[in-house]
């Protein structure tokens, strides 16, 4: 009784004091009464009370904004020394009350919500967590840190993901810029102008822009996994490998490679695919990996691809890639790499051939004729390939049909460049008759 007593005691002189500073408007007597309560409180371990007196303390008239932002800030101090879960949530739920509309304290309360999501997501509460983060936007606190406000929404995107809530999570990741990860991070600060916010610095905790960039592009692979996106995946382990810790450490960059390399086939073919192929295959590091280099230059090249003999030499490998980031390959993606192979061959047979029969198509697909037509059907609707199947007959022809202008054209064309032949063929003729003349004159 004598220890609550003289608490009281204390508390009751603190607040008098506090009183006086307010209505004095006195901003470092205020904060420093503010802030001595609530030592006294963490001191004595009184959790109800400190709860009591941090709203209290925030609901005086004239309250002024210095005091409640110092009151906030200790409290936060106190968090991880809290006795037990309950009491951490209750004290973390009372910050958030004080905080809550207050500009002043924007941050403190997002890192909060932080806390708090945390803690939901330990307890399994995954739903409840992703609510607590999407209900702060941080993009709009001027005064937070850079790389603070990515590390909050990447939060938000990986837990969107775990709850399998995947438009919310690209809602979310169309948020963050990927060239901010691009940004020189050495160049020096500009200080703030007159009447600018001044940018708090981040804390300890937060990871580096560049740490921030693998994880960025890390939750991208999951949200396009779920899609089947293989050149969006691409792309992204394409960004990965391009970061400077990952390309001097074979050990990490050698598992990257063989991802990029892997998703390439995947990948429908399309200028974009076509152009990162190429890319892929000028860099030296692919010396390293001599198998992938080779599956890639046969990609390449414009010749027909055996599905048995290239799956009987890269299965175990397809197998091995245990460790993706979306999820490991699996069915699906052999079915896939046997759709691209397949494609890639159509588009061989179609550079070589302007007529070919259905039959002479499925040998060389080493396919069925209904399953030749099928895939090469899927392809002109994708606008992939221009064909045509004459099916009475049994003939695919791959020649664009031209219009009456266009062959009219081509004929000017021809006509032009014959007569530029006939042309040039007599001036030669002219010149070695001169030639000529001129000798057998004495």
């Amino acid at each position: 009784m004598g220890d609550s007593g003289k608490l009281e005691a204390s508390i009751d002189r603190l607040l008098n004091e506090e009183k006086q500073m307010r209505l004095a408007e006195n901003v470092s007597g205020t904060r420093k009464a503010a802030t001595e309560i609530l030592q006294l409180c963490f001191e004595a371990k009184d959790w109800k009370l400190l709860n009591e007196q941090i709203l209290n303390l925030s609901k005086k008239r004239g309250q002024l904004k210095q005091a409640v932002q110092s009151m906030v800030q200790q409290a936060m101090q106190y968090i991880d020394q809290t006795p037990d879960i309950e009491t951490r949530i209750e004290l973390i739920k009372t910050l958030n009350n004080v905080s809550a509309g207050k500009i002043y304290v924007e941050i403190e309360r997002a890192r909060l919500t932080r806390k708090l999501a945390k803690i939901k997501e330990d307890q399994g509460q995954i739903a409840e967590a992703a609510d607590l983060m999407q209900e702060v936007a941080v993009e709009t606190f001027g005064a937070m840190a850079k790389t603070e406000k990515i590390a909050f929404i990447l939060e938000q995107v990986r837990l969107c993901l775990d709850r399998q809530d995947y438009v919310r999570a690209q809602i979310l990741s169309r948020k963050i810029n990927p060239r901010v990860f691009d940004a020189d991070t050495k160049k020096d600060k500009k200080k703030p102008k007159e009447g600018e916010n001044i940018v708090e610095e981040a804390p300890a905790d937060i990871p580096t822009l560049l740490e921030l960039k693998r994880i960025y592009y890390e939750l991208m692979i999951r949200y396009y996994s779920h899609n089947n996106e293989y050149l969006e995946i691409c792309r992204s382990y394409k960004a990965i490998y391009d970061i400077p810790s990952v390309k001097e450490n074979p050990e990490q960059w050698i598992p990257v490679l063989r991802k990029i390399c892997w998703f390439l086939v995947l990948a429908p073919h399309d200028p974009m695919q076509s152009s990162l192929l190429n890319a892929t295959l000028e860099d030296k590091n692919l010396s390293e990996i001599p198998d992938f280099k080779m599956l890639l230059k046969q990609v390449v090249t414009m010749e027909v691809i055996q599905w048995t003999s290239l799956w009987n030499k890269y299965k175990d490998e397809f197998e091995k890639e245990t460790n993706m980031v979306g999820g490991s390959l699996g069915d699906k993606a052999g079915e896939d790499l046997k759709l691209r192979i397949i494609e890639h061959n159509i588009l061989v047979v179609s550079k070589y051939y302007s007529r070919i029969t259905l039959k002479r198509l499925a040998e060389l697909l080493c396919l069925s004729i209904e399953e030749a037509e099928k895939h090469l059907s899927e392809m002109v609707v994708s606008k992939a390939l221009i064909a045509k199947i004459d099916r009475p007959s049994g003939i695919v022809c791959f020649q664009v049909s031209k219009d009456s202008n266009e062959i009219l054209n081509s004929w000017a064309v021809n006509l032009e460049k014959l007569l530029d032949l006939v042309e040039k063929s007599c001036h030669q003729i002219h010149k070695e008759t001169m030639v000529h003349k001129a000798a057998l004159r004495p």
